[in-house]
């Protein structure tokens, strides 16, 4: 009962977990996709400065086209233009544009045409250390850029990280019992293997001239003690009219009559005793393995 308890408070725990990380993740996406923005946020005459552009998703990632001074890059007379890149995501594409203001307020940018796609009506506000109306503070530092499929990463790092969690609490409570339904179908598959190999062993020892008594004592005391592990129950001291199938009864019957007869023994039978043994243990095999 506590055990039940306890799994359902930890399932309800991930799932809020699931829904915060998605939650955040889309507020991530939403902020990806606003206007363009400058970074620093707030720049001066003289100042290199990067304008982001977010852009829509893209169908497939590609490589970033970069223009710099040595190819047709805009030219303007209050900007300088440093570098252009355009970035092209399946999670968010962007257009970056560095540049150094050399004259104050709002500066639009000329057309720039990147990747066959044309940007205009770019502004951008600069501020001049001389203009008495302004506060006479230097530009803070610049912000780290964000780098594409950071957030992809992290979110998919928690997600797996909350997949292992939930693994390791179903095999507290459910995964120990799997694994012991495992080892014992293992143990019966080896059983059934090792009890085929004996028969190819016979078959072999018949074919070499093996005394045939000393191959019915090991195919009589070998199918036993398969018998007693498959079944649970001591089947080596059974007599033959003990066991219950008609199959069982019959076979060890006809293998202690030749056993015990004191009379020479045809190896036809105990090439039928082999292939009754072999289609015995191919009928359960099949049924082990349906089960």
């Amino acid at each position: 009962m506590i055990k039940k308890l306890f799994g359902k408070i930890l399932i309800k725990g991930f799932l809020f977990i699931f829904f915060i990380i998605f939650s955040v993740n889309a507020a991530v996406l939403h902020a990806q996709n606003t206007a363009p923005y400058l970074v620093p946020r707030q720049i001066y005459v003289g100042d290199p400065a990067t304008l982001v552009l977010p852009l829509p998703a893209a169908a497939q990632n590609s490589a970033d086209i970069i223009l710099t001074k040595n190819d047709n890059i805009p030219k303007d007379p209050n900007i300088d233009f440093n570098r252009i890149i355009l970035e092209r995501r399946t999670i968010g594409s962007r257009l970056l544009i560095e540049f150094t203001p050399f004259a104050p307020g709002t500066l639009e940018f000329p057309v720039i045409e990147i990747g066959g796609e044309f940007y205009s009506g770019l502004t951008v506000n600069v501020n001049s250390l001389l203009d008495a109306n302004s506060k006479r503070l230097l530009s803070g530092a610049a912000s780290a850029l964000a780098m594409p499929g950071t957030a992809l990463m992290l979110y998919g790092s928690m997600i797996l990280l909350v997949i292992i969690i939930l693994l390791a609490v179903w095999f507290i409570f459910k995964g120990q019992a799997v694994i012991q339904k495992l080892r014992i179908k293992w143990k019966r598959f080896r059983l059934f293997a090792g009890m085929s190999k004996t028969e190819k062993k016979l078959q072999k020892a018949l074919l070499k001239g093996v005394d045939k008594r000393l191959i019915l004592d090991k195919l009589s005391d070998e199918f036993r003690v398969f018998l007693s592990i498959l079944t649970g129950n001591n089947c080596r001291s059974m007599t033959s009219s003990e066991f219950e199938c008609p199959f069982l009864s019959d076979f060890f019957n006809k293998c202690d009559g030749l056993r015990f007869s004191g009379a020479g023994i045809d190896s036809k039978d105990i090439v039928k005793l082999l292939f009754d043994l072999h289609s015995f243990l191919d009928s359960k095999s099949k049924e082990e393995k349906a089960k």
